[in-house]
């Protein structure tokens, strides 16, 4: 009896399985809808002197509504303007919005109306994700790897980062795609490939997480550039020493007058977090800080002593 009863759930599941549809596949499908390929056009044509094959096209990902897409500000280079083109072959004319050099971040607006892509949570070690874009020129492709780290803010490439570092594969032509989960939702912007001789895909590769990225483009909305906060101070690294216990960096110069010192910063002051996001180099706080616009409000966590201090402080222009 029991044999029998255990033969026709057995049964039951393989018919399952057969008759599930890869819902993963449906949904990286439909995030294609929302990537094109970008075409600058250069002083005199669409390639600059000299560019060779190895220099293609960028993309974009159509990311709020409007028609606005999101790309990176290197793709548009000097362009005076610039074309996308559809997955069907159609060009379409795009105005650019603004470009943000310190995030390599860009926005350009189109005049149709594409589907836009809904955000994701930020992503775990491990996750799978898919990185959409026009690789090497060729048209849209899709390729796809696994989450391998997040926060990055040391790759070297921008004066701000804040990457979600994958081994899915990124060539040339990729930079401003989408970098997307298995549901279909944008992790990232395509940004950058870690590599030392050559442009080619090595399996480090990385996307700015997409809370940055909206961060950017609804200023470059709003108003054609990014409003920055500052708190007027400058932070240094720990020594290997101080490293051994404690993670952060040293507030080593305060403005007199800046917003630190009025929220009650001291010099000596060990950052080490920033609205609960843990600190372990400046760059990090550099990432965390632009996140917020002037006039908000940013918790910054200190030890200081040996106790920790919770520092409420007002962003200014």
């Amino acid at each position: 009896m029991f044999v029998m009863f255990f033969r026709v759930v057995f049964l039951l599941f393989c018919f399952l399985l057969l008759t599930l549809k890869p819902s993963w596949a449906e949904s990286i499908n439909k995030a294609t809808e929302s990537v094109v390929s970008v075409l600058p056009v250069w002083p005199g044509g669409y390639r600059r002197q000299g560019a060779s094959l190895e220099e293609p096209e960028g993309s974009a990902v159509a990311v709020l509504p409007g028609g606005y897409f999101a790309t990176n500000a290197h793709v548009l280079g000097r362009a005076t303007d610039v074309n996308i083109r559809l997955a069907d072959g159609r060009l379409h004319s795009a105005e650019i919005i603004g470009r943000d050099i310190r995030t390599d971040v860009a926005l350009i607006r189109v005049d149709i109306d594409i589907p836009i892509l809904e955000l994701a949570p930020t992503p775990i070690l491990g996750e799978r994700v898919c990185a959409i874009g026009n690789q090497f020129g060729l048209g849209l492709s899709v390729t796809c790897g696994v989450v391998s780290a997040v926060n990055r803010t040391n790759a070297g490439f921008n004066r701000v980062e804040d990457f979600i570092q994958t081994d899915a594969a990124v060539n040339p032509g990729a930079s401003g795609g989408a970098l997307i989960n298995m549901r279909g939702k944008l992790v990232g912007l395509l940004s950058a490939i870690f590599t030392k001789q050559t442009d080619a895909n090595i399996g480090v590769n990385f996307a700015t997480s997409s809370p940055l990225m909206m961060r950017v483009i609804e200023d470059l909305r709003d108003f054609g550039r990014v409003r920055v906060g500052r708190l007027g101070w400058r932070l240094q690294a720990l020594s290997p020493m101080e490293r051994r216990n404690l993670s952060g960096a040293r507030v080593n110069w305060l403005d007199p007058l800046g917003a630190a010192t009025t929220a009650g910063v001291r010099l000596g002051d060990i950052l080490v977090s920033v609205d609960k996001r843990s600190i372990f180099r400046p760059s990090d706080a550099t990432a965390a800080v632009y996140m917020r616009r002037p006039g908000e409000e940013i918790l910054l966590s200190f030890s200081r002593e040996e106790t920790i201090i919770h520092i409420d402080a007002k962003l200014v222009k």
